[in-house]
């Protein structure tokens, strides 16, 4: 049952003992969004299976409490945060549930006691409105995660829109913090090595298709697939796969500039169409999706890249070149 943000709280009232669930490898956004709520409504904030560099200063910076693995049985209801796919949450089994997320497409709403969803740049632009519906005040920690999650969720405002805009003004009128603030917390995360080297292999093993004025790159590591594929597109490519292999599945992290989601191109929707061909789970937002299947890694990278440059030939097939940002093949 969808609600909106008023009766999501509402509902929240009704149970003793929240679990704020966030998906595997959690980023700022789902950390500092069970963050919020937990200290609006109580609860505890639990982690599936770790967390990334930066969320793991928010933990230690902030000093939240965080719980390992949890078992959603042990909890009066399970809030699943910022998650699309039972996948994110690897074998956790959910029984009374409910989500709140900002993904494109989602899969979890389907069996959930009852959901909110939007279509926001951060799973915490949401988070904001229910704080902001409760008339809860939002403090200096909860306000430096907020902020946090909104910056790395939008690519340092790269996908941010009007409202996020909005948000973060609010944010930063109502808990006192300073946008400088977030900006040295973020800088003083340590890059890890292990995340440097798998970075420059994706680089060296990378394989490009044009089509126009439009760069396809594809490419594999063994981890940190996400940043990989990030890098991809900072140094050229507008649409970027990385694949990475794990425990028998193949993972996918897809990112794409501006022009080509602008053009049309919808990575969520695309990812979740291939991932239902292998029947996986997938999806994400316009810019930046994911998929977990059960197929060959070489095998899987070649359907994205096939299917990306099909959509790209369409779109410059029924839009005039300079709409798109590239020339007539």
């Amino acid at each position: 049952m969808e609600v909106d943000e008023t009766e999501f709280f509402n509902r929240l009232l009704d149970y003793q003992n929240i679990l704020y669930l966030c998906h595997r490898n959690a980023d700022p956004d789902a950390v500092s969004s069970a963050f919020a709520l937990s200290e609006a409504l109580g609860g505890t904030v639990g982690l599936v299976d770790g967390c990334n560099r930066v969320a793991s200063i928010l933990i230690e910076k902030l000093e939240i409490e965080v719980v390992d693995k949890p078992d959603p049985a042990d909890y009066g209801l399970t809030v699943v945060v910022d998650t699309s796919t039972q996948a994110q949450l690897n074998d956790i089994k959910l029984q009374n549930y409910s989500v709140i997320d900002h993904h494109t497409t989602t899969t979890l709403t389907d069996n959930a006691d009852f959901f909110l969803h939007r279509d926001t740049t951060s799973t915490v632009e949401i988070v904001y409105d229910i704080l902001k519906a409760m008339g809860a005040p939002i403090t200096r920690r909860v306000g430096i995660g907020m902020l946090t999650g909104i910056i790395t969720d939008t690519g340092h405002f790269k996908h941010a829109t009007a409202e996020t805009f909005h948000t973060v003004a609010n944010i930063i009128k109502y808990s006192g913090v300073e946008y400088g603030e977030v900006l040295d917390l973020m800088a003083a995360t340590p890059q890890d090595i292990s995340m440097r080297i798998a970075i420059l292999k994706a680089a060296s093993r990378s394989r490009m298709e044009r089509v126009g004025e439009m760069l396809i790159v594809t490419s594999h590591v063994s981890s940190f697939g996400g940043s990989a594929s990030s890098m991809l597109i900072n140094i050229g490519a507008d649409v970027s796969f990385v694949g990475t292999e794990k425990d028998g599945s193949v993972r996918i992290s897809a990112r794409a500039k501006r022009d080509a989601v602008n053009a049309g191109l919808n990575l969520g929707k695309l990812l979740e169409d291939i991932s239902a061909e292998y029947k996986g789970t997938g999806g994400g937002h316009s810019g930046a999706a994911g998929i977990e299947v059960l197929g060959e890694l070489d095998e899987v990278l070649c359907k994205c890249r096939k299917k990306t440059k099909e959509i790209l030939k369409e779109i410059l097939s029924t839009k005039p070149p300079e709409k798109v940002g590239f020339k007539e093949l």
